[in-house]
């Protein structure tokens, strides 16, 4: 715990360390990864190119140290910040290295403005807030490898089947090489795997596609641009080659409601949604699946949705292609907007929306479904990278 000094230290040098938060965040990186490159691994370098991930963090140091009295409003960006560890089986010993550098990085573009005891107090609510994390993920770790088929740290998996999807998105079937049961999961969290590509090794995160079964997972994976780890999976990944992969993690997951569930998803966003539709049907839950491609070639699962909407009469699905082409047929043309997702929204109490895809996609519906008067505890997101403003 911090001392009342430290505190007032913290509180009276915040808004110092937020005017040069992007400054200090811009030198940590380099810093730490030139003296660990050992931690490159975990770290999405499209994310550092592109400042993503130095200025999440600048966002977080600015968000902690503001409420560095009142941790309690933190809580669900500390849960957040939890299941994204676990996922890539961060260590207490990794917390040294970043403590040591982010201070370093600091006293390099603050200077002589930092005191010993400024320093102290930083030093001191860095691992106040490193020691919650530490002792809240080696919890969740140990939950895990408890459960039935659960494990720790990293198991290896075979690809047992590869089935391309759409033009675009590729399933893997992911089955445990010691022939064991793998761990339930929540629908709509995600695997972390490990992989070396030309002898780097890089961690990624892809949400389970398939609902739950007890001897494999599934993920779905879209062929991105110039995507290290997209472009290995689709083109040199083949059946039968191993990688090693953390146990599900994730907190896109349902409340426990029996209210109508609105599945809002864009492009490869979709992958979560299935088990999550599947998941509230089981529940008695009425669910309205909207999603959005451009045309029907890259636009997967279709056939899968249109059998689950013939089971259940409680599905209803809705199709949105923003540039159709001649023997598609989508429910609706163009982008989604306001007026399109009004006519869509269920009107009774407590309904829930949940919104996956591109950011500027899930920025557009969370704004037009925060216009029809939808509460912000009622809509939910799912985004992978550093945690930025989507809404």
């Amino acid at each position: 715990m911090l001392t009342p000094a430290q505190t007032a230290i913290i509180k009276a040098t915040a808004p110092v360390v937020a005017a040069h938060a992007n400054q200090i965040t811009a030198t940590f990186y380099p810093l730490m990864f030139e003296r660990f490159p050992e931690v490159r691994a975990v770290f999405n370098q499209s994310h550092q190119r592109g400042g993503a991930q130095p200025q999440a963090l600048a966002n977080a140091i600015i968000a902690y140290a503001s409420n560095i009295d009142r941790l309690e409003v933190l809580g669900s960006a500390v849960a957040g910040i939890v299941q994204k560890h676990v996922s890539l089986n961060i260590t207490a010993d990794q917390y040294e290295i970043v403590g040591s550098c982010l201070m370093e990085a600091i006293g390099q573009v603050l200077g002589d403005a930092v005191t010993a005891e400024i320093a102290d107090a930083w030093g001191a609510a860095y691992w106040q807030l490193a020691r919650l994390l530490i002792a809240a993920e080696e919890a969740e770790y140990a939950r895990k490898a408890a459960l039935t088929g659960g494990w720790r740290g990293a198991r290896r998996f075979r690809i047992a089947e590869k089935t391309p999807e759409s033009a675009v998105i590729t399933s893997f079937h992911l089955a445990p090489v010691d022939g064991g049961r793998v761990m339930d999961f929540q629908p709509g969290q995600y695997l972390g795997l490990k992989l070396t590509i030309d002898g780097e090794t890089v961690h990624r995160n892809y949400s389970l596609s398939a609902s739950p079964n007890g001897q494999s997972y599934r993920i779905s994976v879209k062929r991105e641009e110039r995507g290290q780890v997209s472009g290995f999976l689709h083109d040199r990944a083949a059946v039968g080659d191993e990688l090693e992969v953390y146990p599900p993690a994730g907190e896109f997951v349902l409340t426990d409601s029996a209210a109508p569930l609105l599945l809002i998803t864009g492009g490869v966003g979709q992958t979560p949604a299935l088990p999550l539709a599947e998941q509230a049907l089981a529940a008695g839950r009425r669910v309205v699946y909207v999603h959005a491609a451009i045309n029907g070639t890259v636009h997967a699962f279709r056939d899968h949705v249109d059998a689950l909407a013939a089971r259940h009469a409680a599905l209803q699905t809705v199709y949105c292609y923003a540039e159709p082409e001649a023997n598609d047929q989508p429910d609706l043309i163009g982008l989604l907007d306001q007026e399109q997702l009004a006519a869509l929204l269920p009107t009774d109490a407590g309904t829930e929306a949940y919104v996956v895809g591109p950011k500027p996609f899930m920025a557009a519906v969370i704004a037009a479904l925060t216009a029809l008067g939808l509460p912000s505890g009622a809509i939910f997101h799912e985004f992978f990278g550093p945690k930025e403003a989507v809404a």
